[in-house]
């Protein structure tokens, strides 16, 4: 884990929104959608942009979230998705 001050700025648990930008696959929004279900289990309704080329899309997610930890978690698990390139 990071050491920094974010636990004494965010109160959690919180929602908060993860953009995942990737390939431009059919199935990415719902593997990213199924990552966060099994890391915080919820409703999901991502977003997802195009973009201008049409070969990568931008995927916002709004997960709720416990500690700094399990941002971290999710962060890394998102990450390992094969068509995913960034996550922020």
């Amino acid at each position: 884990m990071q050491k920094t001050s974010f636990d004494e700025l965010v109160e959690f648990p919180c929602h908060f929104t993860f953009k995942v930008m990737g390939l431009a696959t059919p199935e990415l929004p719902d593997t990213v959608v199924a990552v966060a279900q099994k890391h915080a289990p919820g409703d999901y309704s991502p977003s997802v942009k195009p973009s201008s080329k049409g070969n990568y899309h931008s995927i916002s997610i709004q997960v709720q979230v416990t500690s700094q930890q399990h941002i971290e978690t999710l962060y890394r698990a998102l990450a390992d998705i094969e068509e995913v390139r960034y996550v922020l």
